[in-house]
């Protein structure tokens, strides 16, 4: 359809109509605010003085009723929707680059009902992750879902790229977090998910919705379960002198007990990150272990813990550097201690089993920094499974190897990935573990997956077959 001045100013009066004339706004400061997020290339592209693509219009409804509306007319005039919770996505899943409609979720930020019978609580996805956290807090229990922007993103950009936290290895994911969903289709219908996320009565519709990344509705309500506080909570670091080692024994302990947390650094961010932000000034791979519940449990997995690390040779730095790297858990990623432009940089997660994730290391680092040899691949080994374990790995290049040129920038941003994904796909890792897949990862999707992507296609299409739910993301 040809859209013109004319029809455009129709369609903001049905949108005005919608969610209120105060909820919808065209004005170049809201249009342009919400151009840009935590993508690396989204927020060079607007340092260089380049325009990022912006929407026609930003909406901000109230519920899934006012979504609804949004959506019908969407579909009706074949317009592009995107879904925008708090901007703190860094794979630019958020970016409205195919202009059409900003739909930004943060009134659906109320909090419905705190259970503490059916342990759980029902809220908008436009809440503030810590805000949920606090409510539980206030009647004595947990969300034990802790990520590093739990304090600036919502709950539905969790659920939209299949989050997660730093106390996954005991608690789970965010999917694992969900009992039921509200969901907005694509052509405005309000459906629900299955009241109890194990059942026998066909897949389950959580797991369709969780990490479509806008492209297949709008979440905009969930129960998400909670949690009593653990009666004790311990720390431990550990130093291991080599990363197989600490595989190994990392592998074993879970055939034992689940910590709830474990963090394994290689040597490099040893020597940087943790140094700086810790104090660990020893050569090798530093590893901290957090371990909760009920004292008496706490007491034996201890003395677990400490008899199978010391099998591997691993020097038990007691429970001083444990707990100042829970204290400073969120600072990593504060401005001075995280990487920031002019530095080009990205985090490339994936995961693997453990017969393969050691491989999937050496793999990445050594394609990346023998054709970049300006680059720094730098990784930590943060949510494990009985079965393997998840890789978070960074490049760095200093700003005086990044092209000045937006063009060229985003050339070699792009080819570092292309670089370092092919290694993670081609060893047995996936595209991503975590932080989603965006726009910026998109391309991979296929070659994952293979003949498997006509699964999602077919979802795609049928659910939104005029192609208006987050256009270019998620390689659909």
């Amino acid at each position: 359809m040809q859209r013109n001045k004319f029809l455009d100013a129709m369609i903001l009066t049905e949108l005005e109509d919608a969610v209120g004339r105060e909820n919808c706004s065209s004005r170049p400061i809201d249009t342009a605010s919400h151009s840009v997020d935590f993508y690396w290339l989204s927020r060079m592209w607007a340092d260089r003085g380049e325009r990022m693509p912006e929407a026609d219009v930003v909406v901000c409804p109230k519920d899934a009723q006012e979504v609804s509306k949004v959506l019908k007319i969407a579909n009706y005039y074949k317009i592009p929707v995107t879904t925008w919770g708090a901007g703190g996505g860094s794979q630019g899943g958020a970016l409205p680059v195919a202009g059409g409609i900003l739909l930004d979720t943060k009134r659906m930020n109320k909090i419905y009902e705190v259970n503490t019978e059916a342990m759980y609580i029902e809220c908008g996805t436009g809440a503030i992750y810590k805000h949920i956290e606090w409510a539980a807090n206030e009647v004595g229990k947990a969300t034990m879902h802790y990520p590093s922007s739990l304090t600036c993103s919502t709950v539905g950009g969790f659920l939209a790229h299949r989050g997660i936290g730093v106390c996954s290895n005991k608690y789970g994911k965010i999917d694992d977090m969900v009992l039921q969903m509200e969901v907005v289709l694509p052509n405005g219908d309000i459906i629900y998910t299955s009241p109890t996320p194990k059942h026998a009565v066909g897949p389950d519709l959580n797991q369709i919705f969780i990490g479509s990344e806008g492209t297949l509705g709008v979440i905009t309500k969930a129960q998400l379960r909670i949690y009593d506080q653990p009666e004790v909570r311990r720390f431990r670091g550990f130093l291991f002198q080599d990363m197989h080692g600490a595989f190994q024994a990392s592998k074993e302990l879970l055939q034992k007990f689940k910590p709830s947390v474990m963090r394994l650094y290689d040597e490099a961010e040893t020597a940087s990150l943790i140094k700086k932000i810790v104090g660990v000034e020893k050569k090798g791979a530093f590893m901290n272990i957090a371990y909760e519940g009920v004292k008496e449990l706490v007491d034996v997995e201890e003395k677990i813990l400490l008899e199978t690390f010391a099998k591997y040779g691993a020097e038990d730095l007691g429970s001083e550097y444990g707990e100042k790297w829970w204290k400073e858990k969120i600072t990593f990623f504060y401005p001075g201690h995280m990487m920031d432009i002019p530095q080009m940089f990205g985090t490339m997660d994936t995961i693997a089993p453990y017969g393969k994730i050691e491989e999937i290391y050496w793999a990445m680092k050594n394609a990346i920094e023998t054709k970049y040899p300006f680059a720094k691949f730098i990784a930590h080994f943060s949510h494990w499974y009985e079965w393997g374990a998840m890789m978070y790995d960074r490049f760095i290049i200093d700003g005086e190897y990044v092209p000045q040129d937006p063009v060229e920038a985003l050339k070699l941003h792009q080819d570092v990935w292309t670089t370092g994904i092919r290694a993670a796909l081609e060893h047995g890792g996936v595209v991503n573990d975590h932080h989603g897949v965006g726009i910026k990862l998109g391309r991979f999707v296929k070659e994952q997956y293979g003949p498997a992507m006509q699964v999602l296609d077919g979802i795609k299409k049928n659910l939104d077959p005029n192609g208006i739910m987050n256009p270019f993301k998620l390689g659909l």
